[in-house]
């Protein structure tokens, strides 16, 4: 199974006191979604709305594609992939 890495905004790991970078084993990015969910479950509200899927202001890039560009989440990893999740922060 490949081993992939997963980022998440400094703004949940220091909130929610996950680390920053999460290594995960998936064979596609919706496994590697629902692993981290089981390592931190406490991140899934910030990330995923009521149907499952990203909330508005939440994007995630597997490697360098933007993943609502994609098909879906059955992308398939390889090892060393990195699935990067950034949130939109507003305020004046």
């Amino acid at each position: 199974m490949p081993r992939v890495d997963v980022e998440l905004p400094s703004v949940l790991t220091g909130l929610l006191g996950v680390p920053r970078v999460v290594p995960v084993e998936a064979s596609c990015l919706a496994d590697a979604l629902r692993e981290l969910s089981e390592l931190h479950p406490t991140i899934d509200v910030h990330l995923f709305d009521e149907t499952g899927g990203f909330r508005e202001h939440v994007l995630c890039f597997h490697n360098e594609t933007n993943t609502r560009w994609l098909d879906g989440t059955d992308v398939a990893l390889a090892d060393g992939d990195r699935i990067t999740i950034m949130q939109a922060v507003s305020g004046g």
